[in-house]
């Protein structure tokens, strides 16, 4: 327990974005009904600043060290085949009734149909909508060895470009990171611990997300019997 306290008590200092030496990468996302807006920006080689806010609300922003981010962060996509299935489905139907009313002999202003056909069209089209809305890609970062998740951002469509574009600019600045590692593994377990304290008290990391990830890092680096 004292050596936690003692890892826990030292500070780590991390460059603030308004006094960053340089930036190198930055991605700026509309997140969610809410819209909330998410500005990410790499500055300095190996840190990563986060600033989320809404319309006429503060501004949370946090630093992350690159250096103990795992280098692999993690790029899924979402696609909502089960929504674009029903988009289809209502697609084909509308126009197979369209088709009807055209090849009848009635004018298709009197068609009995004409309602269905709209009907079909509107449902269709919401349901495009829906999936045109639910097709996302995620990027989810987490610590080295207490693989705590220490950011996630979803992109729409439209944004899923510049989204995997900024996470291979970020791919790179990660590998960088690791170059700037301490070789020591006594040195790194204290680095981490650090870092993950330091983000705990920024508000990143619950009491919950730090004590596992704690004892994850305590665990990986215990020396072997």
């Amino acid at each position: 327990m004292a050596e936690h306290i003692l890892l826990e008590s030292d500070e780590r200092e991390v460059p603030e974005l308004s006094a960053a030496r340089k930036v190198h990468a930055r991605l700026r996302l509309r997140t969610g009904l809410r819209r909330r807006l998410i500005e990410l920006t790499v500055i300095d080689y190996y840190f990563l600043c986060v600033r989320a806010w809404r319309a006429r609300g503060p501004v949370s922003e946090h630093v992350l060290d690159l250096r103990f981010v795992d280098p692999a962060p993690r790029l899924s996509r979402h696609v909502p085949w089960r929504f674009m299935g029903i988009a289809v489905m209502f697609t084909l139907a509308c126009a197979g009734t369209i088709w009807w009313i055209v090849s009848s002999r009635q004018p298709w202003l009197e068609s009995d149909l004409l309602p269905a056909a709209s009907a079909l069209a509107a449902l269709a089209a919401a349901a495009w909508i829906v999936s045109a809305f639910r097709t996302t890609r995620t990027l989810t970062l987490r610590s080295v060895h207490g693989q705590a998740k220490l950011f996630e951002i979803t992109a729409h469509l439209g944004r899923l470009r510049a989204l995997r574009h900024f996470s291979q600019l970020l791919v790179a600045h990660l590998k960088v990171a690791i170059s700037a590692r301490r070789s020591s593994r006594a040195e790194y377990l204290r680095d981490e611990m650090r870092e993950h304290f330091r983000l705990k008290e920024a508000g990143v990391l619950s009491e919950e997300e730090y004590e596992s990830g704690k004892a994850r890092i305590l665990a990986r680096h215990a020396p072997a019997t």
